[in-house]
C-alpha cells in the first residue's frame, strides 16, 4: 500500500528542513492521544541513523525503530527496522514554493504484517493515516508559521 500526503507551510525551505532532521520534531507533531518516547535518536538526521522510540498508545506500548537513509537536500526517508508492519519507509519531501512558501510531500509505503497481534494492529494504524498526516500538517504550521 501507499500513502501520500502533501501540504503547504508558511516558512522557508530551510526552516522546514530543519525542524523535520530534529528527533524531538516527532513527538511535536505526533497526536494525541499517543504519546511518543523518544529512546535514543542521533542529534540530527545522519544516514544510517536509528531511531528508536515507544508510541503510547493509551497504555499500550508500540516499540518502532526507524534507520534513516536517502539524505539529500530536498529531504529523507525513514524505514522501520522492527516494529508493527512487514514493511514501513516513510519519503518526506520540501519544495520551495516561492520565498518562505514550502511544500511537504510524505509517501509511506507499507504492508501489513501477518499476525494475530501486529496484523489489526497495523490496519488500524493504516486506517488512522489521513488523521495522523492531518494533524501533523496542522501541527508543523502552526511551530513554524508561528515565529
Amino acid at each position: 500500500m501507499i500513502y501520500r500526503h502533501t501540504f503547504i507551510v508558511r516558512a522557508a525551505l530551510e526552516r522546514v528542513r530543519t525542524f523535520h532532521a530534529q528527533p524531538e520534531s516527532l513527538g511535536a507533531i505526533t497526536p494525541p492521544p499517543i504519546r511518543t518516547q523518544l529512546l535514543e535518536a542521533p542529534a540530527s538526521l545522519e544516514r544510517g541513523g536509528e531511531m528508536r522510540f515507544t508510541l503510547w498508545l493509551g497504555p499500550f506500548p508500540l516499540h518502532w525503530t526507524a534507520r534513516i537513509q536517502n539524505i539529500s537536500a530536498d529531504g529523507f526517508e525513514d524505514v522501520q527496522v522492527a516494529g508493527p508492519f512487514r514493511h514501513w519507509a516513510h519519503t518526506h519531501r520540501f519544495t520551495e514554493r516561492s520565498p518562505g512558501l514550502t511544500e511537504v510531500r510524505d509517501e509511506v509505503k507499507l504492508s501489513l504484517r501477518p499476525h494475530i497481534g501486529w496484523g489489526p494492529l497495523g490496519l488500524g494504524m493504516v486506517i488512522g493515516l489521513p488523521l495522523l498526516f492531518a494533524y501533523r500538517a496542522r501541527r508543523t504550521r502552526r511551530l513554524l508559521e508561528g515565529g
